[in-house]
């Protein structure tokens, strides 16, 4: 389905009862973000800021479900998409036997040719107004948490080209409003956008971009598509809409924007300059991104529509709207990645957890010994998914979107020594746990049926006796008891079959957190679990999904685990996971640590005495609540 524009889109929604128009005035400054934050994390609807102190209403979560998620794309669910590209792929890569099998292609063909971007003449909807003095504050642009740099433009569509072959390259960066007339533009190294960068600056040439908000969902969700380099976005929006995409000329630069846009920024980067210090941003992972230098944007218009709506979202600690986004690209791409490159895949989840970048399940066929470890090799190079930091693959029948059967799947056919594989390689620039920047641990686990060639004799049968590991329990609750450095056990999993316990140390010298893992894990109370995760005092880990959530981005899992072989033949084998912030004294780790993020405490009083007026229902306390009794000491960085 092509939505004519965002408010076509606006329209669908309130008319599903998907989304609440908020007239009472909310600061885009914190408390925009403290609304939508309690919203989104109750799966609540898109809301539209009408009241924002600026000349343009604000609309948020608008894909913060995975119905509106399915609704932004035209479809009824996310799974339809995948369908509709294995039907393609398979038409077009099939045998053809005769004229007649050819022949039969030309419709699909000609579908294909309807979905390319398209230039047509004359100034599109985007350009309906001009702004005689350009100046991007006069836009609502929300400083989101309270340690960020300042205001950033969370859902802009950059546009770049490459400067050789023309090839067009659509990214969504976040850019940090500096002045009325400049930003910062952060793309990270691995990027597309970041090597047409580095051409600009070999030619000594100034970069055109130009950036884009609203129009329809498809846009902003192809921008933050895995393509293949050198696939045009705008053909992935064509195939969801089932409708090209129309691209006008822009008034001060030599590129194309889409015509039902509802803001256009057009600019230019120029290499020669020095960068700027952009940040910190409290971001997707639920920590803050610290300040680094990156290149400054120079705006030369902004046109918008006569009735634009000013498109932007929050991410933060989740569930967050970007979860659904995440989700979205899971599904589409599952079909893509089974047919050209690891064809073996029967499903793929990225849970919300793990951020998108730090835990991917991945459910196979499995037809020979070593298949597992294959899968996840395959995967650590295609694409974005060199990133994951954690892999875990199954098989069999298990539903590997229902986290408490994965986890017990994982528990019967896992072996701790035998069946997890350390690498390192490239990592999200975004993750705060590597020792060096953007370079760190990998972690895969073979939670498959083992065949008889992967099994090690003499070692134990796989599975787990959940009758003894009930019993275990108060056994392993009493051992811990025994050291005051460890403040809290979570054996909860224990109750499902689970072996994986969570402990909360208070760190206070070197090699402790190995020193208890082996103290532990080799005493008759632990026996029966495999798997052992330290994290952080101040932590609440009875939340089993925040553990995650916090151990998965606080862990360099080939720097931070621990084996602990079996003491005696027969029994089960463990590893234990050092989850806890990292310091230069006791972990000898240099980098500066981020802080979690939560709204401060006017702002949360402030949309506590509002939001009777909002239109939201019941109140909703505010999750920051929770959080601020975690955050260190310091600001965006926590202090050493």
């Amino acid at each position: 389905m092509a939505y004519r524009n965002l408010q076509h889109f606006i329209k669908v929604l309130e008319d599903a009862g998907e989304l609440v128009r908020i007239r009472e005035y909310v600061n885009p400054r914190l408390e925009i973000t403290e609304v939508t934050d309690r919203v989104s994390k109750q799966y609540g609807p898109a809301l539209l800021f009408e009241n924002t102190g600026y000349d343009f209403p604000v609309l948020i979560n608008s894909m913060g479900t995975e119905k509106r998620m399915a609704m932004a794309l035209g479809v009824d669910k996310l799974d339809d998409v995948a369908h509709q590209i294995e039907g393609l792929f398979k038409t077009l890569t099939g045998p053809k036997h005769s004229f007649m099998d050819k022949l039969k292609m030309l419709p699909q063909l000609g579908e294909i040719a309807s979905w390319m971007p398209k230039e047509i003449s004359g100034r599109g909807a985007c350009q309906e107004v001009v702004m005689k003095d350009p100046d991007i504050t006069k836009l609502p642009v929300l400083t989101c948490w309270p340690e960020d740099g300042g205001p950033f433009v969370t859902l802009p569509v950059i546009q770049t080209r490459d400067p050789h072959t023309g090839i067009r390259n659509v990214g969504l960066y976040r850019m940090q409003v500096f002045d009325k007339t400049m930003t910062g533009m952060h793309w990270h190294r691995h990027k597309v956008s970041a090597r047409h960068f580095n051409e600009y600056k070999k030619l000594g040439q100034r970069m055109p971009v130009a950036v884009t908000i609203g129009g329809d969902p498809a846009y902003t969700y192809s921008a933050t598509a895995p393509l293949p380099d050198g696939v045009d976005e705008f053909l992935l929006a064509g195939f969801l809409r089932k409708k090209k995409v129309e691209l006008v000329k822009c008034l001060t630069i030599d590129m194309s924007v889409p015509a039902d846009a509802d803001f256009v920024i057009e600019g230019y980067v120029d290499p020669a300059e020095d960068f700027i210090l952009e940040g910190p941003f409290g971001d997707h992972t639920g920590y803050y991104s610290l300040a680094d230098f990156y290149p400054r944007f120079h705006i030369t218009a902004i046109t918008h529509r006569k009735d634009p709506v000013y498109l932007c979202t929050i991410v933060g600690i989740p569930p967050q709207e970007d979860a659904w986004i995440g989700k979205a690209t899971e599904r589409i791409f599952l079909a893509p990645i089974k047919m050209t490159a690891v064809p073996e895949i029967v499903d793929m989840v990225l849970p919300v957890e793990g951020v998108f970048h730090n835990l991917v399940i991945v459910k196979i066929k499995k037809d020979y010994p070593g298949q597992a470890l294959k899968v996840m090799n395959s995967l650590w190079g295609a694409g974005q998914m060199m990133f994951t930091k954690m892999m875990i693959v199954v098989d069999g029948e298990v539903n590997i979107h229902d986290s408490r059967e994965v986890a017990q799947y994982i528990a019967q056919h896992m072996d701790p020594l035998r069946d997890i594989t350390y690498s390192q390689g490239p990592s999200d620039v975004l993750d705060h746990s590597c020792s060096r920047m953007a370079f760190g641990g990998k972690m895969g686990v073979d939670a498959t049926r083992k065949m008889e060639e992967e099994l090690i004799p003499g070692a134990p049968e796989d599975g787990v006796d959940v009758q003894a590991l009930l019993n275990a329990v108060a056994a392993i609750e009493a051992e811990v008891k025994n050291y005051s450095e460890l403040q809290a056990v979570n054996t909860a999993l224990l109750n499902f079959g689970i072996p994986l316990v969570f402990v909360s140390i208070t760190k206070n010298r070197k090699g402790q957190v190995k020193e208890m893992a082996n103290t532990l894990l080799s005493s008759p109370a632990f026996s029966l679990v495999k798997a052992l995760i330290f994290l952080e005092d101040t932590m609440d880990i009875s939340d089993v999904a925040d553990a995650v959530w916090r151990f998965s981005n606080n862990v360099d899992p080939k720097r931070d685990h621990i084996d602990v072989a079996a003491s005696r033949s027969g029994e089960l084998n463990h590893v234990a996971f050092d989850g806890t912030r990292k310091v230069k004294e006791f972990d000898g780790f240099e980098r500066d640590w981020p802080n979690i993020l939560a709204s401060d405490e006017a702002t949360v009083k402030r949309v506590d005495a509002v939001w009777g007026k909002l239109g939201l229902g019941s109140f909703i306390a505010s999750p920051s609540a929770k959080y601020a009794k975690q955050l260190y000491e310091g600001g965006a960085v926590a202090k050493p």
